[in-house]
């Protein structure tokens, strides 16, 4: 074989592979994404219904219930809610009132199977885009009652 067509190969097999790894890396990073919604979007359609998502708001007093490992509570954006299911350990600082974001799947029928619960941190601290959230829902509910 020419040194020529050695280099040509060379070349060649070393677009191919940086090419397959650009793929295997994009195809990663796509499957791995995580979007966030409030109750509010994933009602009205605009969450991907079929693959894993983030939902975050208050929980709603007077609907947590616990069996065992079992619970299922309300998460809200004081316009909508969404019922959500979860197996497993709830972390210490959850509770009724205190801001929540739930990872999961919608299940329809305004029910979330969540595979994780992520509750406040801090005393002041709830995720930017669940805060932003509550004020806009804020702000529509009090134009809706003037």
């Amino acid at each position: 074989m020419k040194r020529q067509n050695k280099r040509l190969t060379f070349v060649v097999v070393g677009l191919v592979a940086v090419s397959l790894a650009t793929w295997l890396i994009l195809t990663a990073f796509q499957h791995n994404l995580v979007f966030f919604y409030s109750p509010t979007q994933v009602l009205e359609g605009k969450a991907p219904i079929h693959h894993v998502f983030r939902v975050g708001g208050l929980v709603e007093h007077g609907t947590v219930h616990k069996d065992g490992l079992r619970a299922t509570f309300t998460v809200t954006d004081l316009r909508h809610s969404l019922v959500v299911h979860y197996d497993g350990i709830l972390p210490d600082l959850f509770r009724a009132g205190q801001g929540v974001v739930v990872q999961g799947r919608f299940a329809g029928n305004d029910v979330f199977m969540a595979t994780q619960v992520l509750a406040k941190h801090g005393a002041n601290y709830m995720p930017p885009e669940v805060q932003a959230e509550l004020k806009h829902s804020l702000a529509m509910k009090a134009k809706g009652k003037a």
